[in-house]
């Protein structure tokens, strides 16, 4: 019986060598295989989302990988964790999920900021030098214009910006402002509605900065021993 049993485990630890030569091939020389990096209420963030947000960001911002420092890194660690919380509300909230259509279209408006992009090839050429398919970066604007419109959704309609607040912004810096650049008067009622919406703004990213600061003492975000920094390089998919 015992060397039944014998066999048997050596036939399943065989099986299972096998198996793992198909599902887990070995990386070559240079390749480096996906880790998790985090965790946000059980939902995974591995190393080539990671990689991949941040081949987006520097796409973004015109800027070379080999720019961005640790603390820029782990900060596009945290905007990817900051995603994964408020992904986990649009459930919950009421708007209009942006469509392949819509994303296209400010992928193209987009694109008219890169002059090397004004041929097809080179712009398949500029996602190229960013490790980034048209695929990848419809799917990063799909999601930044759902998280616009669930932060508008949730926060804006709590704002409320007085004539008050207006004059005082108008006076204290709108006014110094003009006069430093040696620009003309602006009647305040020409200005109001801009200064308004500005006010708004600001007012709806503090608070995004608190909602943040709650939905993250309210869930359970775990970052990997790994995920301390990033080498933003291409990773084997």
């Amino acid at each position: 019986m015992e060397r039944v049993r014998t066999k048997r485990n050596v036939t399943i630890a065989a099986l299972t060598i096998l198996l793992s030569a198909f599902i887990l091939p070995a990386a070559s020389a240079g390749e480096v295989i996906d880790r998790i990096v985090a965790t946000v209420n059980g939902r995974i963030i591995l190393q080539s989302d990671w990689d991949e947000a941040l081949c987006y960001e520097a796409l973004l911002n015109g800027r070379s990988l080999a720019d961005f420092t640790d603390d820029d890194r782990r900060a596009v660690l945290d905007r990817l964790i900051d995603q994964e919380l408020l992904r986990g509300q649009m459930k919950a909230a009421h708007f209009m999920p942006s469509s392949a259509t819509e994303a296209a279209m400010r992928v193209t408006e987009a694109r008219k900021l890169y002059p090397e992009a004004s041929t097809d090839q080179g712009w398949q050429s500029l996602l190229a030098n960013y490790h980034l398919t048209e695929k990848d970066l419809l799917a990063h604007v799909r999601q930044q214009i759902d998280v616009l419109r669930l932060v508008d959704a949730h926060l804006r309609p709590g704002v409320q910006i007085d004539a008050k607040t207006i004059e005082a912004y108008y006076r204290d810096s709108f006014v110094p402002q003009l006069k430093q650049s040696g620009a003309g008067d602006v009647p305040l009622a020409d200005v109001s509605a801009k200064i308004r919406e500005l006010l708004t703004e600001q007012k709806v990213s503090e608070l995004l900065v608190s909602w943040l600061h709650t939905l993250r003492s309210e869930s359970d975000v775990r970052l990997a021993a790994a995920g301390a920094s990033s080498d933003g390089g291409e990773q084997a998919r």
